[in-house]
């Protein structure tokens, strides 16, 4: 289960105070490991002005008065203040130290903590939601409604709140009607104002699956979350353009409606998938799975007006917290 304590710091610390604090003069140490480039842990200590690093066995702990970050050598999970994110490869031991994957601390880590040096996410005042499947296409279902209304019903409360707030909010479907995967990109990317773009969906699995997980489009060179590399994987697609923006985007969204849900979720993870609607659109994108429609509690939970509303409220929330973190211009030099 998550924490209503440490989940709020990962925005209120993580995307707004490292991103000012990051030391640039560190001296990266990198070793090749099973043919892919890995920087060792100890690096990042100085670069992100972490106070301390600890190892106890396989764990590894950075850690400041905002931050704590921590790794487990052979394993893919991070947790940055109690919120999961899925590596792309397994952190690893060598010489008896840590080393992380190059892509992942480039692509995801520094991203994180360093917001305000993402170059190309740029002020915006316009969001795009996607409401997943529609129509003919239903999505997934149970005995109580379908993925489709229940990807509506968010998107709809959605819009109306972040209207309030003065955002220009655009929606790929507003009626339960059918739309192909291309016509979602080609929606998206007709919208030529800075803006981003977020998928909503609900899951389906096991009985025993449940959760919230968030997706990001994998970086070049990086599988879809689940499956092993293919010669496509190495191909520049046009949402890799955003990558470092939406992980950092993926960071507040998935924080903080974890946070708004409470107790009544469980951390799945940031992972990397190559998802039509995260490869085509030319904006920064997420695609967020609010919860299992296959899931007998989870399912009730999602048919309620409170779960709807706490996902409601802390999209809008992140959405406003993203903008400021990416806003800010990074420290001039000395």
């Amino acid at each position: 289960m998550l924490s209503r304590q440490v989940i709020p710091l990962l925005l209120a610390a993580v995307l707004c105070w490292l991103g000012t604090s990051a030391t640039a003069s560190a001296q990266w140490e990198i070793k090749q490991i099973s043919g892919r480039d890995y920087v060792n842990v100890d690096g990042m200590k100085k670069f992100y002005a972490f106070d301390s690093i600890k190892r106890s066995g396989s764990q590894i702990v950075l850690e400041n008065k905002k931050v704590i970050m921590k790794l487990r050598l052979g394993s893919q999970e991070c947790l940055m203040n109690g919120v999961k994110f899925v590596f792309s490869y397994k952190v690893e031991e060598h010489g008896g130290r840590g080393w992380i994957s190059r892509i992942d601390l480039s692509k995801l880590v520094d991203p994180v903590l360093r917001p305000n040096y993402i170059s190309n996410a740029g002020d915006f005042r316009t969001v795009i939601i996607d409401p997943g499947h529609g129509g003919k296409d239903p999505g997934a279902t149970n005995a109580l409604g379908t993925e489709a209304t229940y990807n509506l019903l968010v998107a709809q409360g959605l819009k109306k709140i972040l209207t309030e707030r003065g955002y220009k909010v655009l929606m790929t479907r507003e009626t339960n009607r059918y739309l192909t995967l291309q016509e979602r990109v080609d929606f998206a990317n007709r919208v030529k104002d800075n803006a981003i773009f977020v998928s909503i969906h609900h899951n389906s699995g096991g009985s025993s699956a449940r959760g919230l997980e968030t997706f990001t489009l994998s970086p070049i060179g990086v599988a879809h979350y689940g499956r092993g590399l293919n010669s496509s994987d190495f191909q520049m697609r046009a949402g890799n353009g955003h990558d470092s923006a939406n992980v950092a985007l993926a960071t507040a969204i998935h924080g903080t409606v974890a946070r708004h849900l409470g107790k009544n979720t469980f951390d799945r993870g940031i992972k990397r998938a190559r998802f039509s609607v995260l490869t085509g659109v030319k904006h920064p994108s997420i695609l967020l799975e609010c919860g299992f429609l296959s899931h007998p509690y989870e399912a009730r939970l999602i048919h309620g007006e409170p779960f709807r509303k706490a996902v409601v409220t802390g999209i809008a929330e992140a959405i406003a917290k993203y903008r400021f973190a990416v806003s800010r211009k990074p420290p001039t030099k000395p």
